[in-house]
């Protein structure tokens, strides 16, 4: 696994320059220690004696490259050597925290590469800049006059070489270090790294299975534990007798907690014969247990439709309302999606020892250290500086790991029991726990006037909010526009008149952000709704979105070319095309979907796919295939079957032989075209997802003439589709 850095970058005076935090020198006994680990221009790099050249990766690596990527962005600028470059994980430390989250560790929201890509440049430029001062004073010559090749400054003149590893032997931290604006940085002609497909770093590890995931943390005298909780969603305990489970061979503890019950011991295979052995009795009257959603899902669809009913308008433009009176044609539909569980291959588990001192040591998959320090500072009343949380790699995140509450259970058990414990949530409370995606109805409705323009739009989401329990001060601040759940409604499209609207329905269930966040069923029901509207005028749905974007260069550029990748043009025999498109993240992709239906059964299958992405800058140009590709599979995965149903607060799934996810067998091919553009890079990791919605479902259309208007697209919903 990737570690953390031999010193603590808390060791530091944390000064600021050029809007980024740095390292200054440090005296004393402290000072030779980082002296004999080497030479820290700033606190992202450390330039060892031996020329080797250690980076900081802020970000948590969950597969989608990040280790390798951000460190990529130093190392361009600092001429470093890759060869001789290694990786280590941040510390939980604000220091390394991300500008696109407000200075906090968190990784997630396809933020990673547009927040750190000026900041980790400039760093590397700056850590480079710190090495020509200090070789310019060291020779005694003009700093103009000196230069860099990978690990080397150079000075023509006299045909003087010298290492990084040889500078780190006597260069010394500068008082202030030097401000480095964005015209010091490299143009894109004089790039070595960014733009190639160096290896993964994180790989090796993850092929020999050396690498440490949360589940594989070990720390002495560390004991296991699991949690039970309660059938109804939310329900808290009452009554509990644990005097079975006391008895099974292996549990040392049975702890209550706020939301559950706590089985402690040696061993998974003990505290789940612990847990199964309780009797629990759970407090009634939660909202959640007059939550169904077979009957939610018609309820917000009506919500949807009734327009007397106005909701929050988080977006507005011209006038609706007249243009909609003008329209020569109007036309409207309602979407709907259920709730999807974030099915991380590494269930959700945590370690944590609580000291003596009352400090917390935490080993976690995560997402979000900062979220994580917060949350158990607020838990044990203790400042978050007294909580350090070690990041370990992540066997999936997709959103589920930016929550705390496996970490909660494993901060308050090791509190209780005095020892470190290990929680491990076995895969049915990973299901039955979740915080799923919200379920949700749209109502999208459309004028044309006379010459087939779109002339008006009215956009209506019906969800529960995330905000309100994940991001309460974000919630207050932007009065009630709740980002995650209406992100993805803004069009690209020109339409001059827009009326967008946000109606909250909270049901008592945990919602929280899901690979795409609301951008996987927002551009769902858009670009559905797109493609009705061009063949309700006979219109080829590639024409009639060029047509919508002639005045966006970059999105017409990927439609275009996805459906030249596709052969768009081409009939084929018992298949479908559809084409979606989507802009958020500020990377555009459009994708293709070849489709065939089973009319008989309702079976859908995905054999092709065709994407064009334009990122903006390709860092690393293999990541963006391999996330695409990823994202293109987990969107057909929750296209085609994936669905959480709750019963009156229980949620009816419990693992995944009744929450099926893709099998391999089933995956269809991918062809991903990467059109690097001279734009700043936006985000990658959820890209691939939103477009899937809107290409099956308009494939399934184009075939058969049915338009199926929910997800998933279940066998069921297809044939109700095709009889209707």
């Amino acid at each position: 696994m990737a570690t953390r850095p031999a010193i603590s970058r808390r060791a530091f005076v944390v000064g600021s320059a050029a809007g980024l935090a740095f390292g200054f020198g440090v005296p004393g006994r402290l000072g030779r220690a980082l002296a004999r680990a080497g030479f820290s221009p700033n606190i992202w790099v450390t330039i060892h004696p031996d020329d080797t050249i250690t980076i900081v990766a802020p970000a948590a690596e969950m597969g989608q490259g990040v280790m390798t990527s951000m460190p990529m962005l130093v190392a361009e600028e600092l001429d470093a050597d890759w060869a001789k470059v290694k990786i280590v994980q941040a510390p939980s430390d604000r220091a390394y925290g991300n500008p696109g989250f407000g200075g906090l560790q968190v990784t997630g929201a396809s933020r990673t590469t547009p927040g750190y890509f000026m900041l980790l440049r400039q760093a590397g430029a700056q850590a480079r800049r710190v090495l020509l001062d200090a070789v310019a004073q060291h020779w005694g010559v003009p700093v103009a006059e000196l230069e860099t090749e990978p690990n080397v400054v150079l000075h023509r003149p006299s045909g003087r070489r010298i290492s990084y590893g040889e500078i780190a032997r006597f260069a010394q931290a500068p008082a202030t270090l030097p401000t480095i604006t964005p015209a010091d940085l490299k143009r894109p002609d004089q790039f070595r790294l960014i733009g190639r497909n160096l290896p993964r770093v994180e790989l090796p590890d993850k092929v020999t299975g050396r690498a440490i995931y949360g589940i594989d943390v070990e720390v002495p005298d560390m004991l296991v534990a699991s949690v039970l909780r309660a059938p109804v969603y939310g329900a808290p305990p009452e009554r509990v007798d644990d005097s079975a489970a006391r008895a099974v061979p292996g549990v040392t503890h049975v702890v209550m907690l706020p939301w559950g019950v706590g089985v402690v011991g040696h061993g998974f295979e003990a505290v789940q014969k612990g847990k199964a052995a309780l009797r629990v009795t759970w407090k009634p009257g939660t909202p959640a247990e007059r939550y169904s959603t077979d009957e939610a899902i018609g309820e917000y669809a009506a919500i949807a439709a009734t327009l007397s009913r106005r909701g929050l308008v988080i977006h507005e433009a011209g006038d609706v309302a007249a243009a909609m009176r003008r329209a020569v044609r109007t036309l409207a539909a309602v979407y709907v999606t259920d709730h999807v569980y974030h099915a991380t291959m590494e269930p959700m588990n945590a370690t944590a020892r609580v000291r003596p001192d009352g400090g917390v040591e935490i080993w976690a998959p995560t997402q979000a250290p900062s979220r994580n320090q917060l949350a158990v500072a607020a838990a044990l009343g203790i400042a978050p500086a007294q909580v350090t949380v070690h990041t370990t790699l992540l066997g999936g995140g997709f959103g589920r790991r930016l929550e705390n509450d496996f970490v909660l259970d494993a901060v308050l058990l090791a509190r209780a029991v005095g020892r470190p414990v290990k929680v491990i949530w076995s895969r049915e409370d990973d299901v039955r726990n979740d915080k799923y995606r919200p379920l949700t109805a749209q109502f999208l409705e459309a004028g044309l006037d006379a010459a087939g323009n779109l002339a008006a739009w009215r956009h209506r989401i019906v969800a529960a909010s995330i905000y309100a329990r994940f991001n309460p001060p974000a919630m207050a601040q932007l009065k009630g526009r709740d980002l995650p759940v209406i992100q993805g409604h803004m069009l690209t499209y020109a339409v001059a008149n827009q009326l967008h609207e946000y109606l909250r329905e909270d049901r008592g269930v945990d919602v929280g952000p899901w690979r795409s966040v609301g951008v996987g069923y927002t551009k769902f029901a858009i670009e559905s709704f797109i493609d009705e509207l061009a063949r309700a005028q006979r219109i080829d749905p590639v024409q009639w979105r060029l047509r919508l974007l002639a005045h966006h260069a970059r999105a017409a550029r990927v439609v275009r070319r996805a459906a030249e990748m596709a052969d768009w043009g081409r009939r084929r025999r018992g298949r479908g095309l559809g084409l979606a498109f989507s802009e958020e993240w500020n990377t555009y992709v459009a994708a293709v979907a070849e489709v065939s239906v089973e009319r008989a059964t309702g079976a859908l299958r995905v054999h092709r796919v065709w994407c064009a992405v334009d990122p903006g800058l390709a860092i690393h140009p293999d990541t963006i295939v391999a996330q695409i590709e990823s994202g293109v599979n987990f969107g057909i995965s929750h296209v085609l079957g994936e669905r959480i149903t709750i019963q009156r607060g229980v949620v009816q799934q419990s693992n995944f032989h009744d929450y099926p996810v893709l099998r391999m067998a089933d995956a269809p091919e991918i062809s991903v075209e990467v059109l690097s553009s001279d734009h700043p890079p936006g985000g990658i990791g959820e890209v691939g997802l939103p477009p899937m919605g809107g290409a099956i479902g308009n494939a399934v259309a184009a075939l058969t003439g049915a338009r199926v208007r929910a997800l998933p697209m279940t066998p069921e919903r297809v044939l109700a589709a095709l009889r209707a």
